[in-house]
């Protein structure tokens, strides 16, 4: 493996280094100094987020070092097809814009566990609020700590425990100290810098390659098309199609760590803007994570291992000083993602469970310092899953990271798209459905991955079991509440969305321009 570490030189350290401190004095500044308020609300930052900060936020807890290091490696083999999982997201951003986000702020609620208590009662909520720590502890943490010390360790050759303290300390900072606020603020510099860095690394490639045109040249036709046909082994259309949307459902709309943004917005229109901002941004996912792994496949295409395509143009193009700004940028992305990991589920268990059900009279100080202390534990509780994710050997990170994905999506996509959007849905179904179908599609999980795992027996491909799974689950859900005599409370108050807070006309036409513009790439990328 590439180790970037003997590539560098003392001003690629001093870099480094002084990003870190610059960091750490800006975090303390929006933390201790800026906002010194007791009674502010550290996790949805008093409700003051613009829409740059929610767009810029939400894509920065969505950018991690996996993704780098993993959609190169996925465009040097394949080209731009994982692109589906960046661009087929903008219509479940788009519900979560018109459809979600109303409905959740209209119900000024702190997490999503709490709005579903508000619809299904009190036993939902509790269900919801460990099914969302559980998620957050191993997929949003564990899995991207096991994903980050790896890949510091190849940067700077730490020991794994050290990569992962590293990344903790850094991140629980900013979670402990300011909450959402200072994650926010520090995700609009970090996430500004990873899209020069990334940029700059993709035109020195293409200048490299000879340009596009060479590139293209060069390259399978097959590498430019974003529909493969159905017998593709590795990213079929159908299953794209069929079974990213209920992943998308469920990352977009219902993952606390990914909404959790909206829900600080300062008002409906800045949440709806903030997500069409995001849309936007994830245009950029191509060209700035995949597009780098095609240029390398150009450039080397002796490369063995697909997974060093990133860090090989960052070593082989970077000159002295700008390889120290891309270990910056990935520590940047590292501690956006774990960050904004940290204090949801903070957030989830201070105010699902401790305020709800242990400390209703808490005090706002009290309330911070619970929270505080929930992130400190949840990241000791992390290193010691992450380094017994690290003890598994053979275990290929990306693949069970969408497979896992892929498995915790159906119960939740189900229950919420039915708690919203149909008013008869009743408790008992949306219990059953948490419960008994998580075990069924966690179980289909485990058996995939481990106990009879796809390629030594034929299995269908990952995404069209979460739609197996989806489909099951949603008549499940369907002909409980037909069948439930005890029926259910009226919510119409809840869901309905106020006429005064439907999408104005700024909100309208950037959602139509971001539609005809993704439309259009879909159809330039293919047949070719």
């Amino acid at each position: 493996m590439v180790q970037v570490s003997s590539f560098l030189e003392p001003l690629d350290y001093a870099i480094v280094i002084g990003y870190l401190l610059i960091l750490l004095a800006f975090g303390y500044y929006i933390s201790f100094i800026k906002n010194k308020k007791t009674d502010e609300n550290i996790f949805l930052a008093g409700n003051t987020l613009g829409w740059t900060s929610i767009g810029l936020n939400m894509w920065g807890t969505n950018v991690g070092p996996s993704m780098l290091i993993a959609s190169a490696s996925v465009g040097f083999t394949s080209g731009i097809v994982a692109g589906n999982f960046a661009w087929y997201a903008f219509i479940f951003i788009l519900l979560l814009a018109v459809v979600f986000a109303p409905r959740y702020l209209g119900a000024k609620v702190l997490t999503l566990p709490e709005f579903m208590g508000k619809r299904f009662g009190d036993s939902t909520r509790n269900i919801l609020a460990w099914y969302t720590l559980i998620t957050v502890l191993i997929s949003w943490l564990s899995l991207t700590l096991f994903a980050g010390g790896i890949l510091v360790k190849q940067l700077l050759g730490m020991p794994m425990y050290l990569s992962v303290i590293l990344m903790v300390v850094l991140s629980a900072f900013f979670a402990a100290a300011g909450g959402l606020k200072a994650i926010a603020y520090t995700n609009v510099f970090q996430m500004l810098l990873l899209i020069a860095v990334s940029l700059l690394l993709v035109v020195m490639g293409v200048n490299r390659a000879g340009g596009l045109d060479a590139i293209y040249s060069q390259t399978p036709g097959s590498y430019w098309n974003l529909l493969l046909p159905a017998d593709d082994k590795n990213y079929p259309w159908i299953a794209i199609l069929l079974g990213y949307p209920i992943m998308g459902v469920w990352f977009w709309c219902t993952d606390q760590s990914m909404v959790q943004s909206v829900l600080g917005a300062k008002s409906l229109k800045e949440g709806q803007l903030g997500a069409n901002f995001i849309g936007w941004l994830k245009i950029l996912d191509v060209p700035l994570f995949i597009l780098p792994g095609v240029i390398c496949f150009v450039l080397f295409p002796s490369l063995k291992n697909p997974d060093e395509a990133y860090l090989t143009m960052v070593t082989q193009l970077f000159p002295i000083g700008l390889r120290g700004l891309i270990i910056v940028v990935l520590i940047a992305a590292l501690i956006s993602t774990i960050g904004s990991a940290l204090n949801s589920l903070s957030t989830v268990f201070t105010m699902d469970i401790y305020v709800k059900k242990y400390r209703p009279q808490a005090t706002q100080a009290e309330i911070k310092k619970t929270g505080r202390l929930v992130v400190l534990f949840g990241s000791l509780l992390s290193i010691f899953i992450t380094l017994a994710i690290d003890s598994i050997k053979g275990l290929n990170l990306f693949d069970v990271f969408q497979s896992v994905l892929g498995f915790i999506a159906p119960p939740m996509s189900v229950v919420f798209l039915f708690g919203v959007l149909w008013n008869k849905t009743t408790t008992k179904a949306a219990n059953i459905v948490l419960t008994l179908g998580t075990a069924i599609s966690l179980g289909t999980g485990i058996l995939y991955l481990w106990v009879f795992p796809n390629g030594t027996y034929n299995w269908p491909h990952f995404l069209l079991l979460s739609f197996y799974i989806f489909v099951a689950l949603a008549l499940v859900a369907f002909f409980i509440s037909l069948a439930d005599k005890n029926g259910q409370a009226d919510h119409q108050t809840l869901l309905r969305i106020d006429a005064k807070a439907n999408p104005d006309k700024q909100v309208k036409l950037l959602w139509l321009a971001l539609c005809v513009v993704m439309v259009a790439l879909y159809i330039i990328f293919n047949n070719h």
